[in-house]
């Protein structure tokens, strides 16, 4: 019986653990900004658990029957609250109030277990060993818990699916610490049926979990979701109404069908068109294949090295009939190689130097992606290209996000490289920056590629001319100490959609 209860620490360690992480994980994936998430996530959580731990010793008789009962809750409101939360999220405008309110109540439900358990120990074990034991299994449920969920449970199950999944484990650990001490329950009846209903209400959940999920996403697009995943990165969303296909990743818009090749003719063209017989191309980011599509209608070019975080991207663009038409099959193009991989690690490893590089990654939402725009990854980036290479950079809105832009292209130049700033008009967007990086000074072509159903000449020359609404603005340089672009996005983007 003594270690039937060890192994119940050892699973609500797991439980406590998994609903944190999620908590902090689908903040991340539906606010941004995983840093401020995940840190008030953890310490109103944890806070919680001290409230917890100190109602714990006004908790009098009936310790057993009132532990099974703190699991069953542990078990419904902690397993259930990614669904409610993504329902919440899509239906109403209480996001925050709900997910704290969660936090809050799991968290107080958690730190009353593991004293109540001591207690419960208390007569089977010595003091010193009572401690020593519980406190082992704790530590060793949260570690198996902490490697589970990036590698298996958020890529596998989804996050809905995983927290139904130890919600159910919650209940099983009052079902048999009931079953256990039978004989002490006057309610035992009563309490087998309560963790059966628990049990059945959480199965449902965890059956339809797919459904929920999709239901809530309707919520969120404003067009029919055909395809919809979690990957460990990130969540992978493609959305259709009559001819317009879009992709959305943590919810954020990546490209319209509808006018993508204005997006990816503007940051492709005006670089590698000035660059005299290009021969080796790098890309970072971009796992759909649409940047690579246009970089292939280019002759000379003989290898195109795609690096892309996440698998499930480039996978899913090269399985998908649909979306291999739209990118003109370019990831299976013999002339591309593509790797899966983190791109700041696999510049400070690579050998190779290339004639052209494309930047392509999300915005800067957060601190793991505003890395990817500081001084130190530009130097690395410098290291790579040719003597007569240039790299084109996405930057955001040089009009919706003045300091986030101008900071982009003024960390380009703390770098040593030549910026060129330039900008588009991309409908789903609206006004878009990029900047040119090069060694050598920058003349855009004199003509572009044929093919082309947007840039020309004449329009390719206006792209570098900036209006009065979108001049240089005063800003720091984003460097990795400071991340100062992340704090620029996220106050002038939430100006925005406010």
């Amino acid at each position: 019986m003594t270690y039937a209860l060890l192994v119940s620490v050892f699973v609500i360690a797991s439980c406590g653990l998994v609903y944190e992480l999620i908590a902090g994980a689908l903040a991340s994936y539906l606010l941004g900004d995983s840093v401020t998430q995940f840190s008030t996530v953890i310490g109103t959580y944890l806070f919680s658990m001290g409230i917890g731990s100190y109602v714990s010793r006004h908790v009098g008789k009936g310790l057993v029957a009132k532990f099974v009962t703190i699991e069953l809750l542990v078990g419904l409101v902690g397993g259930s609250s990614a669904a409610a939360l993504f329902l919440v999220f899509s239906y109403l405008a209480t996001f925050k109030l709900v997910l704290y309110f969660f936090v809050g109540v799991v968290g107080v439900l958690v730190g009353l277990e593991i004293p109540l358990l001591l207690r419960i120990l208390r007569g089977r074990l010595e003091f010193k060993d009572l401690v020593s034991e519980v406190l082992t299994f704790d530590y060793l449920g949260a570690l198996i818990a902490s490697l589970l969920f990036p590698i298996v449970l958020a890529p596998k199950l989804g996050l809905v699916r995983t927290c139904f999944l130890f919600g159910m484990m919650n209940v099983a650990v009052a079902g048999w610490t009931a079953w256990m001490f039978h004989d002490e329950l006057p309610r035992f009846a009563s309490l087998l049926r309560q963790v059966a209903v628990a049990t059945m209400l959480l199965l449902a959940g965890f059956v339809y979990a797919e459904r929920l999920t999709t239901y809530a996403e309707q919520g969120l697009y404003a067009d029919e979701v055909i395809f919809a995943r979690s990957s460990r990165y990130q969540r992978i969303v493609l959305t259709h109404w009559r001819d317009d296909l879009r992709l959305f990743l943590n919810g954020h818009l990546q490209f319209s069908s509808r006018d993508e090749y204005r997006y990816h003719e503007a940051l492709i063209h005006p670089a590698l068109g000035a660059l005299p017989h290009p021969r080796t191309v790098l890309v970072l980011g971009g796992g759909d294949g649409l940047a690579v599509r246009e970089i292939l209608k280019y002759p000379t070019v003989e290898s195109v090295t795609l690096v892309d975080l996440d698998p499930a991207m480039t996978e899913l663009f090269t399985s998908n009939v649909q979306l291999a038409r739209l990118s003109g099959g370019a990831l299976s193009d013999p002339r591309v190689h593509v790797i899966n991989a983190d791109a700041f690690v696999w510049l400070e490893d690579a050998p190779s130097s290339f004639d052209f590089a494309v930047v392509d990654f999300p915005d800067p939402t957060n601190y793991s992606l505003g890395k990817l725009y500081t001084t130190a990854f530009y130097r690395l980036l410098a290291r790579h290209l040719s003597e007569h290479g240039a790299a084109a950079i996405q930057s955001t809105s040089p009009l919706f996000a003045k300091q986030s832009y101008w900071c982009i292209v003024k960390t380009v130049e703390e770098a040593g490289l030549e910026a060129t700033p330039y900008h588009a008009y991309v409908p789903s967007f609206g006004e878009w920056g990029f900047v040119i990086a090069s060694k050598q000074h920058y003349e855009p072509p004199a003509a572009y590629v044929a093919g082309l159903r947007f840039l020309n000449a004449e329009t390719g020359a206006g792209l570098f001319r900036f209006p009065k609404d979108m001049q240089p603005v005063d800003v720091e340089v984003n460097r990795l100490n400071n991340q100062v672009l992340v704090q620029y996005y996220d106050s002038e983007w939430r100006h925005v959609t406010d």
